[in-house]
């Protein structure tokens, strides 16, 4: 069982009549699962990452999975995922006609979750969860990113994306913003607030009077 990959995981539970008790167990168990792997077997490995650039695993809410699709709401195309810890994002953004939607997760456990729920939401195979490093992850061709990560990681990863992404590309950050960027929207209040940005402004010159001014979501 140690060799199976996250199909092979999910093909036998598929094979097996579990009942709502027996799903409530698993879901139960996994959220302990992830956490003892996180603390116990993970840990070690993912010292080779710099310590600025760890982020903990902590699950958006339900109101910031609101938040960030409100800022997407109009927006068509792909979607990325980075960081996509349990899934939920890229599960939510598929159920509103984003496609395809892919999460980047570093964490073997969190993608091995992520494909459950994605399974136990009817909707494995339809939507895409990778376990990769997301400063390798190729962003020439995303029209949509989300991303719930640490200011460290973010001020790094704004020059990635200035780079790669395309100027019609949307950027929307949760619970934490980009601090050099201009959002165009705010959603939100608090550690539910939310923030999207376009890129061609953020690649505008400093200073130019197109730059997206910062406003308020309308109730």
């Amino acid at each position: 069982m140690e060799d199976d990959s996250p199909e092979e995981f999910l093909a036998e539970f598929k094979e097996k009549n579990l009942g709502v008790w027996g799903i409530a167990q698993i879901a139960a168990g996994s959220g302990l699962a992830v956490y003892t792997m996180w603390a116990g077997l993970l840990m070690p490995g993912f010292r080779k990452v710099p310590l600025r650039l760890q982020v903990p695993y902590l699950p958006a809410s339900r109101i910031q999975v609101q938040n960030v699709m409100k800022l997407l709401s109009g927006r068509k195309g792909n979607l990325v995922d980075l960081g996509s810890g349990d899934g939920r994002i890229v599960l939510e953004a598929h159920k509103l006609g984003f496609g395809p939607t892919v999460g980047y997760e570093l964490n073997p456990w969190l993608v091995l979750l992520a494909n459950f729920h994605a399974w136990r939401a009817g909707d494995y195979g339809k939507v895409s969860y990778q376990r990769d490093d997301l400063w390798k992850v190729d962003l020439t061709e995303c029209k949509n990113v989300t991303v719930f990560l640490a200011p460290s990681v973010l001020s790094l990863l704004q020059e990635k994306m200035e780079n790669e992404l395309p100027d019609d590309a949307m950027v929307v950050a949760g619970r934490f913003p980009f601090t050099e960027w201009t959002p165009c929207r705010i959603e939100g209040d608090g550690v539910d607030r939310a923030w999207s940005y376009t890129m061609l402004a953020q690649k505008r010159p400093a200073g130019s009077n197109l730059l997206a001014e910062p406003e308020e979501s309308p109730v």
